[in-house]
């Protein structure tokens, strides 16, 4: 036996470009069989894009992946590269017609082996918290004389099954192909629970994961190989293509190949949602991004965003002010559009808003809420108008207690990149991108003025959020503990939280589903987003109350 050089090669597919998608296999397993590869691994369903939810049920979608599939082991083989093994993952179907999650191997212009787990699920994304049964045989197969045993994804999340029968079957090297979404810290338990794995199989476990944004979900990648003792011995970089190369010895100890330290959780937060709307954007045909920008920090962070998603240059910023907007804020708005190069542009509302008043003579939060709503049929009518997605700067502060005007400035659109990120989340990934670009030596995207100001909807004379809200920092705590973790009004009275605070944050969030269920999709970046992770009945009677 020789050495046995492997590649993981960490792509980003586009869910439906099956021909696209295979043109990304063919490009990198030629640059793994130039670095000197024997073996290449792609992610899980790389051929379809993932996940592909009910595409996977349609039976000419189902003969696609099949046809790609055999359409490019032949057309490896006509680039010269029939000897070198390419792993990884498709769309496959049981006999009874209903799609599997398939792991196939290429060699020679055929399929030489495959291997078929749990039936695919077309909610979405497989939750790792669930439990499937595999119920097939482990799938092991020969490479230059190396035994290489393959699993998918949620496979080594089970205790036993597949993994356990890889520690019977005598494998030199565990493959685990991949389709695994970011959420904050998530890093941090794949490589534990790889490590353990790893001691069970007795053998070292290569773990390759795709990346790129697909609707509300962020792949982050962040391949890497760990040795049967644990050791850490390579790592590709998060949010990026990678080919991560490493080489299996005939005998002795492994070496280390490239090793990348982790990025901060600010640094992977932000990148998770510059993917996930450059993505968006890209793969669904547009190439300029409108928002509001109103000079607080919501509307700056979307836009900094919005800019290294799809270059400044694309952006356009409009401010829209009303009589009740202070002077700082306009200066913050076209401060913020000069810094990242955006076109800015002033779109006063009064006008609109007085043909509204002439019409109905609102008073009080319906006066306030039609000037909110104004902005947002501005919005929508330059996107209609110059072909620009517009973008939804609300944060998930706002989101979980119904703070936002539906149908405004701040929640309509097409994407809503801050959807995930509560506010004092938002303020520290703001710091960070500042302090990131003071870094690089460059201008930092954010005015300080928008950090530091206290938040105002500026519809009122002096209006700011804390008249209606707790303080961010103490209302993302019970926010936390409530939507999060599911506590009660008893647990959350328990953690010592003041009564009054309980009773109107819980209403409040009680009373909001019907606008969340409204809300555009934005990036998940923790383990409970709203709208994927977390749904209540819009129609309800239940409440936390005090027990009689």
């Amino acid at each position: 036996m020789a050495n046995l050089t492997i590649a993981l090669a960490q792509v980003n597919p586009c869910v439906g470009d099956i021909a696209g998608n295979a043109a990304l296999v063919r490009e990198w397993a030629q640059r793994a069989a130039d670095a000197g590869a024997t073996l290449v691994a792609f992610p899980e369903m790389v051929i379809t894009g993932y996940p592909i939810e009910d595409l996977a049920l349609r039976a000419s979608f189902q003969r696609a992946a099949d046809a790609a599939v055999t359409r490019l082991a032949a057309d490896l083989a006509a680039d010269g590269l029939g000897d070198i093994a390419v792993v990884l993952g498709t769309l496959g179907v049981a006999a009874s017609g209903r799609p599997l999650n398939q792991a196939v191997v290429l060699r020679d212009g055929a399929v030489q082996a495959r291997y078929s787990k749990h039936h695919l699920p077309n909610y979405g994304v497989f939750d790792e918290r669930r439990i499937f049964e595999s119920g097939t045989e482990p799938c092991v197969v020969d490479v230059a004389g190396r035994r290489i045993g393959i699993v998918i994804c949620e496979d080594i999340w089970q205790d036993g099954g597949p993994v356990a029968q890889m520690a019977d079957a005598d494998v030199e090297l565990m493959l685990v192909l991949n389709g695994s979404p970011f959420e904050e810290g998530k890093g941090r338990v794949r490589t534990d629970l790889v490590r353990r794995r790893a001691a069970e199989v007795g053998a070292p476990v290569a773990y390759v994961n795709m990346w790129g944004g697909q609707d509300d979900l962020v792949f982050d990648g962040h391949s890497f190989i760990v040795a049967e003792d644990g050791a850490w011995m390579a790592n590709s970089p998060g949010f990026e293509d990678s080919l991560l190369l490493w080489t299996l010895p005939d005998s002795g100890a492994p070496e280390q190949s490239e090793v990348i330290d982790f990025a901060s959780d600010d640094e992977q937060v932000y990148k998770a949602v510059v993917t996930g709307l450059r993505d968006y954007v890209v793969k669904n045909g547009f190439r300029s991004i409108v928002l509001g920008v109103s000079g607080g920090i919501d509307s700056a962070l979307a836009a900094a965003i919005a800019s290294d998603a799809v270059g400044g240059a694309n952006v356009v910023g409009v401010s829209m002010p009303s009589e009740y907007s202070s002077e700082h804020s306009k200066d913050d708005a076209a401060d913020l559009c000069q810094r990242i190069g955006a076109d800015y542009r002033v779109e006063p509302i009064a006008p609109v808003v007085t043909a509204f008043q002439n019409q109905l003579a609102l008073t009080g939060v319906a006066e306030e809420n039609l000037q909110a709503r104004v902005r947002g049929v501005i919005l929508m009518a330059v996107s209609n108008r110059e072909g620009h997605l517009v973008i939804a700067p609300g944060n998930k502060s706002e989101l979980a207690t119904g703070y936002a005007t539906i149908y405004d400035a701040g929640s309509i659109g097409g994407f809503a990149p801050l959807k995930d990120l509560d506010k004092t989340r938002v303020w520290d990934v703001s710091r960070w991108r500042n302090a990131e670009a003071v870094r690089r030596g460059e201008v930092p995207p954010i005015p300080e003025n928008s950090i530091t100001k206290p938040p105002s909807a500026e519809l009122r004379p002096g209006q700011t959020d804390q008249d209606s809200l707790p303080p961010y920092e103490l209302l993302d705590d019970v926010l936390d503990a409530y939507v999060e973790h599911a506590e009660g009004r008893e647990e959350l009275l328990a953690r010592g939280f003041d009564e009054a605070v309980v009773e109107r944050v819980l209403q409040l969030v009680d009373r909001a589903e019907w606008k969340r269920r409204q809300y555009p999709l934005g990036p998940k970046v923790t383990a409970l987003a709203f709208g994927r992770d977390r749904r209540l009945p819009v129609t309800s009677r239940w409440r936390e109350r005090e027990l009689s």
